[in-house]
C-alpha cells in the first residue's frame, strides 16, 4: 500500500469512529488511554484530554474494565453485558491489537450503552409484578372465580376451560398453543388461579421481549460482583422470584439455543446458579409455557432442542381461533363495548343485526386481540345509539373472508363497500409501485383475494 493510500485510510477509520454511536476506547499495552471517541466522552462523561495518556484504571474500577481484561486473556469478546458505573449498562465488544509480527500493543473496546432497554425493561417487569399483585389480591377475596375472564359458551371454549381446570390442580409442566392473540396469557393465568399455589407469585415472561444479551442475568440473577456497581446484594432472577409459584414462559420459541439448553436444566435439576454465584438455589416452580409457532417444526429444522420440547409438551392445551367460536362474538362484542364505553366515558350503543352479523362474518387473524381493536375504534369513532353496519364499513379492515347474506345488505351499502375497496387497492397499488404481491401484503388479503377484486372492480393496473 501506498504511503498516499495509507494517509487516506487514517482520515477514513478516523471519521468512521467519530460518526460511530457507540463508545470507542483504545489503550496501549501499558493500558494507557491511546483514544477516547466522543461517545464515550458522552457515557462516561469523561473528556478525551482529561483521559489521554493516562492509565485506564485511574478512572475506572479494575474489575469494572473488559479492556484490561483483554490484554492478560489476548482473546476478543463479543457483545459482553458489563456495568461499569451504577447508572449505566453497556454491551461491550472488544478486542487485542497486535501489530504484524504478533505483539500485543494495545486493546480496543466498543461500548454500545443499552441502559435506556434496560430501564425500559426494568420499568415493564416492575408493572407486570405489581398487576399481577393486584390481581392476585382481587382474586384472593373472592371477587372472581379463575378463567372468568374469558368471555364464551362455545363448546370449543368450554372444553378448553374443562381441561384447564383438571390440569391446574396437577403440578404438571403445560405447553399452551393458539394463535396471536387468543389469549394464552389469560390461561396461563386461570391454570395458576385454579391450583394449589394460588397463594403464591405468578411471575410471567416474555421471551420474546427480553434483548437478549440481558436473557441469562433475567432469567437467573446475578450474584452481588458479578456485574459490579449493579445491586451490591445481587438480584434474584424470574425463576427465582417463582419459587413456590408459577412460572410463565411465553413465546418460548424465541428463546435463545444457549437458554433452552439453561432452562432445560432448571427443569430437571429444580435449581438454579445466578450469574457468576457457584451455589445452587433450589425452586419449587410450576412451569407454564406458551407458544403461536409450530415447535415441532422448529425441532425438525434445529431452532428449538428436542430434549426441552418433550420436556415441556408435558400436556397441551390448544387454545381455539375466534373463528371456531363464532357464537362466542356477541357476548364478546357486548362485552368490549362495555370496557371502552367506561374507558371513554361514553354511553354504551347497541348494534344493529347487520352490525353484529358483520362481526360474525369476518374471518378474525388477529383472534380476539384484534376484536377488542375493532371495538376500540367504533367506541372512539362512532357516537351513535345504534350502529349499523354502514357505519363499520371504516374501521373494519379489508379483505373479510366470508360476505354478509345478501338480504342482509342494502344495496347502498354494498356500493359504498366496493368504492372504499377499490379506493384502497389503487392506492395500495401506487405505495408499492404496481407490485401485486406486496399490495396483497399490505391489504392484508391474499394474492388471489387481490387478483379477483382488481378484475371485479375494474382496477386500472
Amino acid at each position: 500500500m501506498s504511503h498516499m493510500s495509507h494517509d487516506y485510510l487514517i482520515h477514513y477509520i478516523r471519521t468512521l469512529i467519530k460518526i460511530s454511536p457507540d463508545a470507542v476506547t483504545i489503550v496501549n499495552a501499558l493500558g494507557e488511554v491511546m483514544y477516547w471517541s466522543k461517545q464515550a466522552e458522552f457515557i462516561y462523561s469523561i473528556p478525551f484530554k482529561e483521559i489521554k495518556g493516562k492509565k485506564i484504571s485511574e478512572f475506572f474500577n479494575k474489575e469494572d474494565l473488559k479492556v484490561l481484561e483483554i490484554l492478560e486473556t489476548k482473546k476478543p469478546v463479543f457483545n459482553a453485558y458489563h456495568q461499569p458505573r451504577p447508572d449505566k449498562h453497556v454491551l461491550i465488544s472488544s478486542s487485542p491489537i497486535f501489530d504484524e509480527t504478533g505483539n500485543l500493543i494495545g486493546a480496543i473496546s466498543i461500548d454500545q450503552d443499552i441502559t435506556s432497554i434496560v430501564k425500559l425493561n426494568e420499568k415493564l417487569t416492575l408493572k407486570t409484578t405489581q398487576l399481577q399483585k393486584l390481581k392476585q389480591q382481587y382474586n384472593v377475596q373472592g371477587k372472581i372465580g379463575p378463567l372468568s375472564d374469558i368471555k364464551g359458551n362455545s363448546t370449543a371454549i368450554r372444553q378448553t376451560k374443562e381441561l384447564t381446570l383438571k390440569v391446574a390442580k396437577t403440578d404438571a409442566t403445560v405447553l399452551i398453543q393458539g394463535e396471536s392473540g387468543v389469549g394464552k396469557e389469560l390461561f396461563s393465568q386461570g391454570i395458576h388461579e385454579a391450583s394449589l399455589r394460588k397463594e403464591q407469585p405468578f411471575i410471567p415472561v416474555n421471551c420474546g421481549a427480553i434483548p437478549e444479551a440481558l436473557f441469562e442475568s433475567e432469567f437467573f440473577g446475578y450474584e452481588k460482583g458479578s456485574f459490579t456497581g449493579a445491586s451490591k446484594k445481587g438480584k434474584a432472577g424470574k425463576v427465582e422470584m417463582a419459587d413456590g409459584g408459577t412460572l410463565f414462559l411465553d413465546e418460548i420459541g424465541m428463546l435463545p439455543l444457549d437458554m433452552q439448553v439453561k432452562l432445560l436444566r432448571v427443569l430437571q435439576e429444580r435449581e438454579v446458579y445466578r450469574v457468576g454465584g457457584n451455589e445452587p438455589i433450589k425452586v419449587d416452580i410450576r412451569v407454564v409455557a406458551a407458544t403461536n409457532s409450530d415447535l415441532m417444526s422448529m425441532v425438525k429444522q434445529g431452532t428449538f432442542r428436542e430434549d426441552l420440547y418433550y420436556r415441556l409438551n408435558v400436556v397441551t392445551l390448544k387454545i381455539p381461533p375466534l373463528r371456531e367460536r363464532i357464537e362466542d362474538i356477541p357476548i364478546l362484542v357486548r362485552n368490549f363495548i362495555q370496557e371502552f364505553a367506561a374507558k371513554y366515558d361514553k354511553t354504551e350503543p347497541s348494534l344493529s343485526e347487520s352490525a353484529m352479523t358483520m362481526f360474525m362474518s369476518y374471518h378474525w387473524p388477529g383472534n380476539v386481540r384484534e376484536l377488542k381493536n375493532v371495538v376500540e375504534r367504533m367506541m372512539i369513532f362512532t357516537d351513535k345509539e345504534t350502529v349499523s353496519a354502514e357505519d363499520l364499513i371504516h374501521i373494519f379492515p379489508i379483505g373479510t373472508k366470508k360476505e354478509l347474506p345478501k338480504e342482509e345488505k342494502p344495496e347502498r351499502l354494498l356500493q359504498e363497500k366496493a368504492l372504499l375497496e377499490k379506493e384502497r387497492i389503487e392506492e395500495a397499488l401506487i405505495e408499492t409501485y404496481g407490485n401485486k404481491s406486496a399490495a396483497a401484503k399490505k391489504l392484508g388479503i391474499s394474492r388471489v383475494t387481490l387478483y379477483k377484486k382488481i378484475k371485479e372492480y375494474n382496477v386500472r393496473v
